[in-house]
């Protein structure tokens, strides 16, 4: 029987998704759970002699993060465990400052973005550049680190704000523009303990402020942004649509039949960097261009399916040097029951 781990992060319920998906293979497969940031963390996983690790990245605060990506460095470079997501794809998520030069280094095409670590240079780079701009924080997903600045008042306090002891503005509570408040507000009144657990979370995430750099992107005007998902051999993709000035965080779907020609993009990069799970959100230039915005090796679902082909769910998958539209229910689970069939498969090839 296999044996399969679990890596999880600091937040207590981000994993419940892996043990879902592995419940559903206990006649093959026999699991176990790592807290990654526990101090018996390696004592665990030589216990465990596990075949292979399920990852689920620290995504809520900077301190955390880097815990966890140290250890999945130890982990594939040291214990040589083999992992899912792979260790490349859970260092470039949730950390825009180093996706930024990851993506520069690679030549994928991408808006233009610097880092300032230097107060009077990032001042400066604010003089000489046409509106708006956009400022992001290095980690928060849902857009909670997203501010579009229209002038340079908007900007020097962006930057004063983020070279001092307040650091930059991000939001750090509920996400008001995704609506459903009515739903929401009964919902945590008949379950009180989530509330709980969430100012506990929102608490958590006020702590954490980033100071000292700051990290802007050029503006790309844009209606929506295309989400393309890629899991092993399966293809996904909708709009992100925009609520106001971004997509990020809007949750607002449009489910158009994608073109087959972001799935040639999502291929190239997956294949070049052996990637495994992706959410490869790119914005669509009027000359059809496309710039990748934002990747994420674990990524929200708030719909039950990640495309409709002619209103079918589905799948898209590439078969003799051609895209097939596969219908069907494949991104139960929130897709993890995806990953991990894929893992499994991934593994066993291996083996092979």
């Amino acid at each position: 029987m296999m044996k399969i781990g679990i890596l999880k992060n600091e937040v207590e319920e981000d994993h419940f998704p892996w043990i879902k998906a592995c419940e559903k293979y206990k006649n093959i497969i026999d699991y176990g759970v790592v807290d990654l940031t526990a101090s018996d963390w390696m004592e665990k996983l030589e216990q465990g002699n596990y075949d292979f690790l399920l990852a689920k990245p620290s995504g809520m605060t900077a301190g955390y993060k880097q815990v966890y990506d140290e250890r999945i460095f130890i982990i594939d470079n040291v214990l040589k465990i083999h992992l899912f997501p792979s260790a490349l794809e859970i260092y470039i998520y949730e950390n825009k400052r180093f996706l930024n030069t990851w993506l520069m280094a690679n030549d994928l095409p991408h808006p233009r973005t610097t880092v300032f670590f230097h107060k009077n240079e990032a001042v400066g780079f604010v003089n000489q550049i046409t509106w708006p701009l956009v400022a992001k924080v290095n980690i928060g997903a849902s857009g909670s680190g997203v501010k579009i600045l229209h002038d340079k008042g908007e900007a020097f306090k962006y930057i004063e704000q983020s070279f001092s002891s307040k650091g930059a503005p991000r939001r750090w509570g509920p996400n008001l523009s995704t609506g459903n408040l009515l739903k929401r507000g009964f919902h945590y009144l008949l379950h009180p303990q989530d509330i709980r657990k969430k100012m506990a979370k929102y608490t958590v995430v006020k702590a954490d402020k980033q100071k000292g750099f700051v990290l802007f992107q050029e503006y790309i005007p844009h209606d929506f942004e295309w989400r393309i998902v890629v899991i092993g051999d399966s293809y996904f993709a909708h709009k992100k649509m925009k609520m106001k000035e971004k997509a990020s965080g809007s949750l607002l779907k449009a489910y158009d039949n994608p073109p087959t020609r972001l799935f040639d993009f999502a291929k190239g990069i997956m294949e070049k960097f052996s990637f495994t799970s992706q959410a490869i959100d790119v914005f669509e230039k009027s000359d059809g261009d496309l710039l990748i915005n934002e990747m994420q090796c674990i990524f929200g679902q708030s719909d039950p399916y990640q495309m409709l082909v002619d209103g079918k769910p589905g799948r898209y998958c590439y078969k003799n040097e051609k895209w097939w539209f596969e219908p069907g229910d494949f991104n139960t689970n929130e897709c993890y029951d995806l990953r991990l069939r894929t893992a499994i498969e991934l593994y066993n090839k291996g083996r092979a």
